[in-house]
């Protein structure tokens, strides 16, 4: 179990399989924010990194702290993530980005999908955030 400000990050409850690089369960006070998926696309409505997974995690995890902040909230404050993907394989990209965002030990609850396509062809992936802050 570990701590972050005021959130409790526990990584193996007991009689959980111990998690590698997420929570299973973060808990703490405060004011829920949710930021809808966020696809690789620019401020004026167009796609970044056709085909390029790096490059579409990095700009979709842009996109999810200019959210964030919009509410008040950061990285840190982030409880769970929903990944979405139209290949597992993407996750390597996902998790170098978020590491490039955000302390590596900050490990939210976490789920990856695999999802058939997105909202646009070009889009490789698409990441949902739900945060808590401080009350």
């Amino acid at each position: 179990m570990t701590t972050n400000r005021r959130l409790v990050r526990m990584s193996s409850p007991v009689g959980v399989v111990p998690a590698q690089g997420y929570s299973q369960v973060v808990t703490g006070p405060g004011r829920l924010v949710v930021a809808s998926g966020q696809p690789a696309i620019d401020e004026h409505g167009e796609p970044v990194g056709p085909r390029d997974p790096d490059t579409q995690a990095r700009q979709v995890f842009a996109n999810l702290g200019r959210c964030l902040a919009a509410a008040g909230a950061t990285f840190d404050d982030v409880v769970k993530l929903t990944h979405f993907t139209t290949d597992i394989g993407y996750l390597a990209s996902i998790g170098a980005a978020w590491d490039e965002f955000v302390d590596p030990r900050h490990e939210p609850a976490s789920v990856a999908i695999q999802v058939r396509a997105l909202s646009r062809p070009e889009f490789l992936l698409e990441v949902e955030a739900m945060a808590l802050v401080a009350p």
